[in-house]
């Protein structure tokens, strides 16, 4: 999946990642790949038409992502393309953010976070569980739970980094 992207965005794709769930070793998660590109500037229409060969279709109607408390709230550091992959492949979110924005950095630490710190990745799963038991056809309940949860987990995340001196490791491809 990421060496067609790679081979389609060519240098438009900064970094390719694994993110989400499905990147954490041992996490509960659904049956959907969720893939960042990072690229130096957010054109839609550029990125559009070198992922459309492929089959990937823009959701025009999610155009930027959750802002946590206390993180700088100006919408260009949370804004990123989202697109749906084709029906023939796998379940995935492809989801395409600027390079050096809040919203690209967060899914990547969240996801080394989880990684090296075993207590915080279990402690996730059981709310997962516990959202996708008790709001199992209601996203905009699970997601209004599991949102301040993740951002609880960064504050730890980011005091980790800032003790660690963290910083990304490469890209996935």
């Amino acid at each position: 999946m990421a060496l067609p992207l790679r081979q389609a965005l060519s240098a438009l794709a900064m970094r390719i990642d694994h993110i989400g769930s499905t990147s954490v070793p041992g996490l509960p998660a659904k049956d959907i790949i969720d893939v960042q590109v990072t690229v130096a500037v957010l054109d839609g229409l550029t990125i559009s038409d070198a992922l459309a060969p492929l089959g990937y279709m823009i959701h025009n109607g999610i155009a930027g992502d959750h802002i946590p408390p206390d993180w700088d709230p100006s919408p260009e550091q949370w804004r990123k393309l989202y697109f749906y992959a084709p029906s023939h492949q796998r379940a995935t979110h492809l989801h395409v953010r600027q390079a050096g924005r809040a919203n690209q950095l967060y899914p990547i630490l969240f996801r080394d976070y989880l990684r090296v710190t075993p207590a915080a990745s279990r402690a996730y799963a059981q709310v997962k569980q516990a959202l996708a038991t008790l709001h199992p056809d209601d996203v905009a309940a699970y997601y209004d739970v599991k949102d301040p949860v993740c951002d609880i987990i960064m504050a730890g995340a980011t005091r980790w980094a800032a003790d660690t001196q963290y910083a990304p490791g490469p890209s996935d491809l």
